[in-house]
């Protein structure tokens, strides 16, 4: 089995914050004057370009180096059926060849990346190819798990 540059616990922030940033549209809306509640506040899923989580995760990305760069590119295709997981030497090579082809290939890989609106899902399955479950290094909160105000809640009630 292959080894991955980039550790998990990146993936799983790379992984989360691409799918905050997938949930986003074009301007749906463009001559909405209304106030969010009335309608349904659906502007807020409007890609405008100064997308804060944008710029975290590319911020990020950035700053990995270029084996973590590199992986993510491969990942990518990987996730996307360019190949399996027998063909990784192969997918990652195609990664170091397109990047030599970048001017600046540290912001032309994170633009690439960015480009690809289901990132987060490819990178998901990228990693399933690999039996690697990222799930276990979540960055955020998971809603479905007891919370410490649910645990409080009976006492309340007494």
């Amino acid at each position: 089995m292959p080894e991955l540059a980039i550790s998990t616990e990146k993936l799983a922030f790379i992984i989360e914050k691409a799918r905050e940033f997938d949930v986003k549209e074009g301007n749906s809306d463009p001559d909405s004057g209304s106030n969010p509640g009335d309608d349904d506040a659906l502007d807020v899923l409007e890609d405008d370009g100064s997308d804060p989580v944008v710029q975290e995760l590319g911020g990020f990305i950035i700053a990995l180096n270029e084996d973590e760069q590199l992986d993510l590119v491969a990942l990518t295709w990987l996730g996307r059926g360019d190949g399996t997981i027998d063909d990784w030497d192969d997918l990652r090579a195609r990664a170091v060849e397109a990047r030599s082809e970048y001017g600046s290939p540290r912001r032309e890989t994170v633009r690439y990346l960015l480009g690809d609106p289901m990132l987060g899902d490819l990178l998901a399955n990228g990693l399933d190819e690999f039996g690697i479950d990222w799930t276990d290094e979540r960055t955020t909160a998971d809603s479905s798990a007891p919370s410490q105000q649910d645990e409080d809640e009976p006492t309340k009630q007494r």
